[in-house]
């Protein structure tokens, strides 16, 4: 059992019978009245993500998790299919069960959470950062530019990022999963 003090970011908990995973966290002193902490969890079954309260000092009861990586192989329209490269067991998941869906891309390997004690997938996670590469970029125009100016490129996978103007069509780029945002060229 952990106390709201032991929250953080990533952190598996049985709430209402159910293992979910907290996403965002705040601790919250107003000048009146008891503290809390305003939680967003997900649950690791249905991929659905909730508000919720605790209050301060209550007790939270935590899952072992254990991270396996896997290889993401393709996409059926519908579920997503990945493979251990040990034992080439192979898993399926909803698209509301994988944290960035939209930067996977065939062959890359990434983290299933697996319940510890009943040994049963429940969550995919992809890296923090991606090097994926510009399928199509937008020509930059000569003298459209000023401080901090972007656009909106595609990379491989479909997804949309927006970039800065210099980044071309062919170029490797690093994007971070949690957000969706360019963080820089590849080297």
């Amino acid at each position: 059992m952990a106390s709201t003090s032991d929250i953080k970011n990533g952190m598996c908990i049985n709430y209402n019978g159910q293992p979910y995973q907290i996403i965002e966290f705040l601790h919250v002193k107003p000048g009146k009245g008891a503290a809390f902490v305003r939680t967003k969890i997900k649950n690791l079954e249905t991929g659905r993500v909730l508000d919720n309260t605790f209050p301060a000092g209550a007790k939270i009861e935590t899952i072992d998790v254990e991270n396996r990586q896997y290889q993401f192989l393709y996409n059926d329209g519908s579920d997503y299919h990945f493979m251990n490269t040990e034992n080439y067991e192979q898993l399926t998941f909803a698209k509301d069960l994988i944290n960035a869906p939209d930067f996977l891309v065939d062959g890359m390997m990434c983290f299933v959470l697996f319940h510890a004690s009943e040994d049963r997938a429940m969550a995919v996670e992809l890296p923090r950062t991606v090097n994926l590469k510009v399928t199509y970029s937008e020509p930059t125009v000569k003298g459209n530019t000023s401080s901090n100016a972007m656009k909106t490129v595609t990379v491989e996978g479909g997804a949309q990022v927006a970039v800065p103007l210099f980044i071309k069509t062919d170029e490797e780029i690093v994007i971070n999963t949690e957000d969706g945002s360019y963080k820089e060229r590849a080297k």
